[in-house]
């Protein structure tokens, strides 16, 4: 939940099942394809295919995965996917920046806007929102990577802005130009991590009463089970017992 807890849930996800799994392996293996597809297959010398595999293996995704999505780049049948960013506003003034990666750019357009539509928001041009984020690479490790004291001096030495550990897990935050070279030095002190990508944390946080609340995570929910869509951000604050409510 976007803004809930800290910054660290900038992204909206839902649970573990196996079909929100399958989605979530999905968007990663576009990722791959697509990066390896604009870049070089090589990871070594390709940083954002490098940041997708790393990403990828913190999802636990099956090694196989991953060489088929960028064996797929390499064949002349691979589709080519255009990057997209619509911004708008959600239920209660929340902003919302929705990053997809699409084959027919009138289709997608057409799904988001009227998803903003039937759940109260409104979309608008590219930058109407985004001012209001600052574009920045988080890396996420489980609770068990180590103490917190532990994995704020692992993050000063990589390089990282801030880090927050909470019973959650440890979120370090770093400038995106960094993301690179911060996660890989992470990754050589703390092992994998469970999520490595570059995201728009919201300078500010927008409140959210509990009769605003289901709709905006009606209207987050549709946006990321979009097939289209890859990343869903916002800046929206809602209480931990309207939380408990929804559900």
């Amino acid at each position: 939940m976007a803004g809930h807890s800290k910054f660290k849930n900038i992204m909206h996800r839902k649970g573990r099942q196996d079909a929100a799994r399958s989605k979530m392996f999905s968007k990663l293996s576009k990722e791959i394809t697509v990066a390896a597809k604009m870049g070089d297959p090589d990871p070594e010398k390709n940083p954002r295919l490098r940041l997708a595999i790393q990403n990828a293996k913190g999802q636990s995704m099956p090694k196989d995965n991953i060489q088929r999505a960028i064996a797929k780049s390499q064949g002349g049948d691979a589709a080519n996917y255009d990057e997209i960013r619509y911004e708008g506003y959600g239920p209660g003034g929340t902003a919302i920046i929705v990053e997809a990666l699409t084959d027919n750019r009138n289709r997608s357009a057409a799904n988001v806007r009227s998803y903003f539509t039937k759940y109260g928001g409104s979309m608008g041009e590219t930058g109407s929102v985004s001012f209001m984020f600052d574009r920045v690479g988080e890396i996420v490790y489980k609770p068990e990577a180590g103490e917190a004291d532990a994995i704020l001096e692992a993050g000063i030495e990589a390089g990282a802005d801030d880090v927050v550990s909470d019973e959650d897990g440890h979120t370090i935050i770093c400038a995106f130009e960094d993301l690179s070279d911060v996660s890989t030095a992470l990754e050589e002190q703390l092992g994998e991590a469970e999520s490595v990508k570059i995201i728009w944390k919201p300078q500010n946080l927008v409140s959210v009463d509990e009769e605003k609340a289901g709709t905006l995570m009606r209207l987050m929910d549709v946006l990321d089970e979009d097939d289209d869509v890859q990343n869903v951000f916002s800046n929206f604050d809602i209480d931990d017992e309207i939380m408990a409510k929804l559900g």
